[in-house]
């Protein structure tokens, strides 16, 4: 349609372009689109006239301006795009003429379209030096963004930059971290693509595999990657393809039946109503250009009569197709003539179908942004009415500059462009969802707003169905999440998404699933079974309420209780022979001796305290001392006493009862002085030993000052040496019964328990080194108790007649 100013317009009313087989011996055919028609492009093409026919209608917008338009089909074809772009820019060919009548010869303001970033890249190249804006409805690639490449490029629709990360995020919010990724071997998208798998790795998401395609390649390449879609482990699929290529792949993958797949699609696609005809994408969602409404839309596109179809040849054929018959009868087809009874309100078809205006919208806004840049170029505002100069002579990149600035509302959908020409970018996220009569059909269910802060452009506010019409969000992952307790080992060659769950070593622990690290417990907690938790480690010692404790501290009990008795039996006989010969005052020391070191054993069972630890070592070691001084006692006068029967031995006044009793007291006070400045220095203190055992704690007594404990028992083991060279030589003495042979039986039992316990008190973990201790000090108690008295006893109980002082002064044989 002429007019003072031309809008020109591209779109994709046909699938292909015949293809023309060149000879270079007579002149090519003219260019033509082969193929049906595609409703939804020629609904395009309309909507740009209705807009321009509205613009002129107006009274604010460039009143007394007609603007008139050039609108050529592309045939999604980039080789028909880069021609119609060299008509665009100096003039209107006869064979893209739709009927209308020619305007006048010139460059457009302005080109809304085309409808595929690749046809809209190839036409910037041509039509770009002269400046002319191109405002698209439907090219998305992000590459268009850059400004030094593409100055005169403005569009509606969102880049596909947005739309990379929208899905990125989609795809995470719903848990799906191994996905397979289809996209077509064009600028829409291979960009698109790389935008969306660039913003994936920045999400954790982690490809099995990336495969590309055109409608223009062999069956065998398609048939390729509809087999590796088929064949994969990853039940989500990202498809960033155009309609036209992304109806070829599907009709392959409906020829095999496939394994259920959950698409996710790109706008291009995934609220094409043409498309929903393939029922297996049921549950599929993604993100389209948000649903609008334009008043009289719908009227003007039902307002075709068989007479104004006829008029032009490219209306004339989308009616023949609708309705399958000829307007014109021709003897080429088999197709009845249209009687005129057809109505094209009766007709479902993408073109009627104005419930989903979305692209519709996109070119709408197009067309009246290159409006307002013409108008705020040749309309000025003066009070109250606004003048419009129409024959200004008006350049294309005046329209340019201006196009840049504008921004206006219209039908409530604010219009304007950023720096890099972009909208501002709001998706809605639509869901294929069945409806009770079992067709499938298009249902928002979310939006999504890059405007809004970081982590709230992302809202959904209804249910989805998901494949196969399930309501549970399908899983999609190489391998399962790692549990508490485990962490995350990649294997070796595989993306990070694929691993194996490993448990967490010794002493750590996991809290959270997927966890790549394990974390240490603190020094005084170990993990649970899980190892998801740290728990105290259970604090151990010698109690009295194992069985351990329960049988030494029996066995403390009874010997000194058997110490007691032996001390009645000899009190009870103390005027016998046998107890008098003896040296009973020295005997009843050492019983009470005894009975002491049977009880000081008790000292090292139970918790330890600071006043148990430093009571458990010194109690021994001073009643020990005091064990081995009555021995010692005993020894010499045994010893002095036999030396003395000797003619002119006055041995016996140098070692009287006072002697004996000062030699007890020396020795002892030894051993006191000792355990004093060990007690004064470095006393034994409580602690808790955390590295003998890694998941407990052993509750022991420090020795504080090591020099102190060997002191102690080193002078223990002194005088139990001294006694034992005493006895020995004291043992051949005369006399039935001599008590240096039994002393000396003591003292072998006595050394040999304590030179084992060296290296088994060294060796034994934990409590037990407090088992081996008390063992020792029982087992010398009872070895001393045993050797020196049992005898004895023996004789009061059982052999009185053996207690008699003519029998003990006999010479044995």
């Amino acid at each position: 349609m002429d007019g003072d100013y031309v809008i020109g317009g591209v779109f994709s009313i046909h699938y292909y372009m015949h293809t023309v087989k060149h000879n270079y011996t007579t002149m090519p055919e003219p260019i033509s689109c082969a193929g049906s028609i595609n409703s939804r492009g020629l609904r395009f093409s309309r909507a740009m006239v209705f807009a321009i026919e509205q613009i002129n209608n107006s009274t604010e917008l460039l009143p007394g301006i007609k603007l008139g338009y050039e609108i050529y089909d592309s045939c999604d074809s980039v080789s028909v795009a880069v021609h119609v772009a060299f008509q665009l820019s100096g003039g209107l060919d006869p064979v893209f003429n739709t009927g209308d009548k020619c305007s006048k010869s010139g460059m457009v303001m302005g080109v809304v379209g085309a409808s595929g970033s690749t046809s809209t890249i190839s036409m910037l190249r041509i039509i770009g030096p002269f400046n002319i804006p191109q405002v698209s409805h439907f090219a998305t690639c992000a590459c268009l963004s850059d400004k030094q490449q593409y100055p005169s490029f403005f569009r509606t629709i969102p880049s596909d930059q947005f739309q990379a990360d929208a899905l990125a995020k989609l795809v995470k919010h719903f848990g799906w971290t191994w996905i397979g990724a289809v996209r077509s071997d064009s600028d829409y998208g291979n960009n698109g693509m790389a935008s969306f798998l660039h913003a994936a790795r920045k999400e954790g998401i982690c490809v099995e595999y990336s495969e590309s395609f055109s409608r223009t390649h062999p069956r065998s390449r398609i048939q390729r990657v509809a087999d590796v879609i088929r064949r994969s482990t990853a039940k989500v699929v990202v498809a960033f393809i155009p309609t036209g290529d992304m109806r070829i792949l599907l009709e392959e993958l409906s020829r095999k039946p496939s394994p259920p797949r959950q698409w996710i699609g790109s706008e291009a696609w995934v609220t094409d109503r043409d498309m929903l005809r393939f029922s297996f994408l049921a549950g599929a969602i993604g993100f389209g250009i948000e649903k609008s409404v334009i008043p009289g839309l719908r009227d003007f596109l039902l307002d075709l009569s068989p007479s104004k179809v006829s008029d032009s040849p490219l209306l004339t054929m989308f009616w023949e197709e609708a309705f399958n018959c000829r307007l014109v009868k021709s003897e080429a087809t088999d197709r009845s003539v249209c009687d005129g009874t057809e109505d094209i309100k009766t007709l479902q078809s993408s073109y009627t179908d104005t419930s989903q205006l979305r692209i519709t919208n996109m070119v709408y806004k197009a067309v009246y942004a290159i409006a307002h840049a013409i108008h705020n170029a040749v309309c000025q505002k003066t009070d109250s009415t606004t003048q419009c100069v129409r024959f200004t002579k008006l350049e294309a990149k005046e329209v340019l500059n201006q196009l840049k600035k504008v921004n206006f509302s219209q039908n409530g959908y604010d219009v304007s462009f950023d720096a890099n020409g972009d909208p501002v970018a709001t998706y809605e996220l639509v869901n294929w969802q069945r409806n009770e009569s079992g067709s499938i059909e298009l249902v928002t269910v979310g939006k999504y707003d890059s405007s809004l802060p970081v982590g709230q452009e992302f809202l959904i506010n209804r249910n989805l169905t998901w494949v196969e019409g399930g309501t549970q969000v399908p899983v999609s992952v190489c391998t399962d999440s790692c549990p508490s307790g485990t962490r995350k080992v990649l294997q070796k060659g595989k993306p990070i998404c694929c691993y194996d769950c490993t448990l967490c070593p010794e002493g750590e622990i996991s809290n959270a699933t997927d966890s790549f690290d394990c974390f240490p417990c603190p020094k005084e907690f170990w993990p649970n079974a899980e190892r998801d938790t740290c728990l105290p480690k259970p604090v151990e010692f010698l109690s009295f309420n194992e069985p351990l404790g329960i049988v030494l501290a029996a066995f403390s009990i009874g010997g000194a209780c058997l110490t007691i008795i032996t001390a009645a039996v000899f009190y009870r006989h103390r005027s016998s022979p046998i107890v008098r010969a003896n040296n009973s005052e020295l005997s009843f020391l050492l019983l009470f001796s005894l009975t002491l070191c049977f009880l000081c054993s008790l000292t090292f069972i139970g918790a330890p305290s600071e006043w148990s630890c430093m009571l458990r070592h010194t109690a021994f070691g001073n009643t020990f001392v005091l064990c081995m001084s009555c021995v010692l006692g005993k020894t010499i006068v045994v010893l002095t006493a036999f030396r003395a029967t000797l003619p002119g031995s006055n041995l016996m006044k140098w070692f009287g009862p006072s002697q004996q009793r000062l030699t007890v007291v020396s020795f002892t006070f030894i051993q006191v002085l000792i355990c004093t400045i060990w007690l004064v220095l470095s006393p034994p203190f409580p602690m808790k030993n955390l590295t003998t055992y890694k998941e407990r704690i052993i509750l022991e007594c420090a020795l504080g000052s090591a020099l102190g404990f060997w002191a102690v028992l080193g002078y223990i083991g002194l005088l139990a040496v001294l006694c034992f060279v005493l006895a020995v030589l004291a043992r051949k003495l005369p006399n039935n019964f001599n008590e240096a042979k039994l002393i000396t039986f003591s003292m072998l039992i006595f050394c040999a328990v304590w030179i084992t316990f060296i290296p088994a008190y060294v060796s034994s973990p934990g409590k037990y080194t407090v088992a081996v201790e008390i063992f020792a000090i029982l087992a010398s108690s009872f070895g001393l108790i045993t050797c020196i008295f049992a005898p004895k006893c023996f004789i009061i109980l059982f052999k009185p007649e053996k207690n008699t002082k003519k029998h003990l002064m006999s010479r044995g044989l």
